[in-house]
């Protein structure tokens, strides 16, 4: 590999640029917020120019929904497609898997545009989500699945908000109440 090859702190360029300015952007837009993250020190921290981030994404508006939608593609699998827990399992399991929650309330917060491609995700996600939870309940036996699908979304964007906000631990209180919800509206195993 010759010098011309190589970007400014010796790195090869274009070989895993769009990773590391994912990568780089997921984590300062986690530590700090999208808006308080420039594309200089995106730049920076990915170890790339201004060329090569424009070259693989047309502007921050679009590297945001690029994070966005590499964060949960599969909406959390690791609580909804496990076969080693009862529906009803499933449901109270999103509370304690609730990372995944946060980018998309905090992207939601600091764009105020609706139309915004990294709304339009966030949106398009908490539906998604809801509908998930709502199949759950469904496949649990709940009476009214739409009701405590959308019961459970709010609950788990309210502790997401919360303990962002107040940097506490909402999602033991909020396992507590989701166990109450579920309680009364899925029939107990033994009843069935």
């Amino acid at each position: 590999m010759t010098e011309s090859e190589k970007g400014p702190r010796g790195l090869r360029r274009g070989r895993g640029a769009r990773e590391r300015i994912v990568s780089a952007s997921q984590r300062l837009f986690r530590e700090q917020g999208i808006n308080c993250t420039g594309m200089d020190q995106l730049c920076a921290v990915a170890a790339v120019s201004k060329r090569t981030l424009y070259q693989h994404f047309g502007g921050k508006d679009e590297l945001v929904a690029e994070c966005l939608r590499r964060f949960d593609p599969e909406i959390l699998p690791e609580v909804f497609d496990r076969t080693d827990l009862t529906p009803r399992e499933r449901l109270l399991a999103a509370f304690e898997a609730h990372a995944p929650l946060c980018p998309f309330i905090a992207a939601a917060v600091e764009i105020p545009d609706p139309a915004h491609p990294a709304r339009v995700y966030a949106r398009d996600y908490k539906i998604a989500f809801a509908a998930r939870l709502t199949d759950t309940a469904r496949e649990a036996g709940a009476a009214d699945p739409e009701q405590l699908g959308e019961q459970l979304a709010l609950l788990l964007d309210g502790a997401s908000a919360r303990g962002r906000v107040l940097d506490t631990e909402a999602f033991t209180t909020a396992a507590a109440i989701a166990t109450v919800l579920v309680d009364n509206a899925v029939p107990a195993p033994d009843s069935r």
